[in-house]
């Protein structure tokens, strides 16, 4: 019951805890692909899906791999819409393109990218086993929000109300079936849309119980709101600075040593977050923007170093996938060519 009480207490007295003090924080350089901005789900806060969608053919899905090349990341992330095809046009694009399906599109796609040395790092929607199975021979890991296990949050008038996909239930089901299949899985919160401190802690605990069965999550992302023009939920702030500090230091009592990311381009203060139990600072890109939040673009590479060494931390770069997750063996033939690989240039 600490972590409920540190997320519903008035003041934070962090400092006093010394095991959670860090001396090195890691990273991941990649590449975004936004591969569709199409989606069956509408929920009130997201300005990435259009209602004129599209999906990327392979030329440009091409020249967004050289880009990542030519700046040396070690990752590809590939992002899109829950379920692109459910869109007619998309549909008959994939049809176009020769296949029947996006992540029968995808797959390829990943291929294409350990070629140019590349580990794929997958954030698809819900998935079956099947998908999952599929994705894992050509991903060094996959990822999924929970966002938040409260179904409250799916009723009417709520910011899911119109999102099949965020059923909390499939969304479990997804990160469990993952766990059976030995996936580095990488989840997380979104915080400020409505939840309670209540169904925060919630969510933790079931995060950390799947952990517990399966051993395959690798990191949680605690993720604030942005406010999108033009969505039902423009004018919602956002979470305060304390919120997030107190949700990030619960998120490291129950979850002891997994990784805790909080991203440094929605978070002006992301230094703060180092002594609250944060760990990683997920992916940035020197090549590309974050699709999902064009308007917070990433510090650049040499300032989270020249910063966090200001603080005594080292910045670490990483894999996608954990080291702990490599040590083990939980990836495909395919992929650990270009894990090795990278392993040996990393910085």
């Amino acid at each position: 019951m600490q972590a409920l009480k540190i997320l519903k207490s008035s003041r934070i007295e962090f400092f006093k805890n010394k095991k959670f003090f860090i001396d090195e924080v890691s990273f991941s350089k990649n590449v975004f692909i936004p591969l569709s901005n199409a989606c069956r789900n509408r929920c009130a806060y997201c300005g990435f899906v259009s209602e004129n969608p599209d999906i990327l053919d392979k030329r440009k899905v091409k020249s967004i791999l050289e880009l990542g090349a030519k700046y040396k990341c070690r990752e590809a992330l590939f992002t899109m819409g829950e379920k692109p095809e459910s869109n007619k046009k998309i549909k008959k694009k994939l049809k176009k393109f020769g296949y029947s399906s996006t992540i029968e599109y995808l797959y390829d796609l990943c291929r294409e990218a350990l070629k140019y040395k590349l580990l794929p790092h997958s954030n698809v929607g819900v998935a079956s086993m099947e998908e999952l199975k599929a994705l894992r021979e050509v991903n060094a890991s996959l990822g999924l929000m929970l966002e938040n296990v409260s179904e409250r949050l799916c009723a009417k008038g709520m910011p899911h109300e119109h999102s099949p996909g965020k059923n909390p239930k499939l969304r479990i089901k997804t990160i469990e079936l993952a766990g059976k299949l030995k996936i580095p899985f990488t989840t997380g919160l979104l915080i400020g849309i409505g939840e309670t401190y209540d169904e925060i802690y919630e969510s933790l605990l079931c995060i950390r119980e799947l952990n517990e069965k399966y051993g395959h999550i690798q990191e949680v992302i605690i993720q604030n709101f942005k406010p999108k023009k033009g969505t039902p939920m423009e004018n919602f702030k956002e979470p305060s600075t304390f919120k997030l500090l107190k949700v990030t230091y619960a998120s490291r009592v129950l979850l002891e040593t997994l990784g805790i990311q909080v991203p440094p381009n929605l978070n002006k203060r992301w230094q703060l977050f180092l002594f609250y139990g944060a760990n990683d600072l997920g992916g940035v890109s020197p090549a590309t923007i974050d699709y999902i939040n064009p308007e917070a673009p990433w510090p650049r590479i040499e300032e989270l170093r020249r910063k966090t060494n200001k603080l005594g931390i080292r910045l670490k770069e990483r894999l996608p996938i954990y080291e702990k997750f490599i040590e083990k063996g939980w990836y495909s033939e395919e992929v650990g060519e270009i894990i090795d690989d990278n392993k040996s240039k990393i910085c």
